[in-house]
């Protein structure tokens, strides 16, 4: 089925701003009507914190463009990567099963925009919107998927592969070839080590997958990089299409 065009949100000076989120693309149109008042346009900057763990949930994204990483934060400060939005996604979802604190950190990962919506605002919408609900809770079921598939990967796979796989999913949801990444950051988000990193994206480069210059990672083949990718890469994308298939 093909997918409903982008719509405006309108502004007090009338002007607009596309939608591009699928979450908000795919509500039923009165429900889309009665969202709408309550979503607020922002544009976000690279390593912006929405969500720190721990902290009560004031508001909640639905992302539009760019990306956001989901951390795992550890007692001593480390964190690692554990899950990835894009324009298919959203940010808050402890709010629609009632819970008001985050248990993840939540990072702008490259400029971006949204559409944010306050937590009470939403609390009052989800009853009178069971469409919004339907597509929330489907949602968090997707980005189960992801967390215990990037769980199992960072435990049993090599680096090679778990950058390969990273790369494609980052590729996946900002929609080009070319990636603003530094080596301290893809280390930080596959919790390894950064030398690690430069001899796997070295490997990458060498095999002619990618090339890699100061601050910018560009994917040159990207079938051949879904060759160097672990298995976890095609799992998640063959149940995340099983369960959308299976959708009303």
């Amino acid at each position: 089925m093909a997918k409903p065009p982008p719509f405006p949100i309108p502004k007090n000076d009338g002007d607009g701003y596309p939608i591009h989120n699928e979450l908000l693309l795919n509500l039923p149109r009165d429900e889309r009507q009665a969202i709408l008042p309550s979503l607020e346009f922002v544009r976000l900057k690279l390593h912006q914190v929405l969500h720190e763990a721990g902290d009560t949930l004031k508001s909640a994204y639905f992302c539009n463009s760019g990306m956001f990483s989901v951390l795992s934060v550890m007692p001593d400060g480390k964190s690692v990567e554990v899950g990835l939005i894009g324009k298919e996604g959203f940010t808050g979802l402890p709010l629609i099963a009632g819970f008001h604190t985050s248990h993840t950190r939540t990072v702008v990962q490259g400029d971006g925009t949204a559409f944010r919506i306050d937590a009470q605002s939403l609390r009052t919408l989800l009853p009178r919107c069971p469409g919004l609900q339907t597509q929330l809770q489907r949602y968090a079921q997707l980005l189960g998927v992801q967390v215990t598939q990037v769980a199992a990967c960072n435990r049993l796979h090599d680096v090679d592969e778990r950058l390969a796989r990273w790369l494609l999913m980052t590729q996946d949801r900002v929609s080009s070839d070319a990636l603003p990444l530094t080596q301290e950051f893809m280390a930080q988000m596959l919790g390894t080590r950064r030398s690690s990193v430069t001899v796997s994206a070295g490997v990458l480069q060498k095999a002619g997958l990618i090339s890699y210059t100061r601050g910018k990672v560009t994917i040159l083949d990207r079938r051949r990089l879904e060759q160097a990718s672990c298995d976890c890469y095609g799992q998640m994308q063959r149940q995340i299409k099983e369960w959308q298939g299976q959708g009303a």
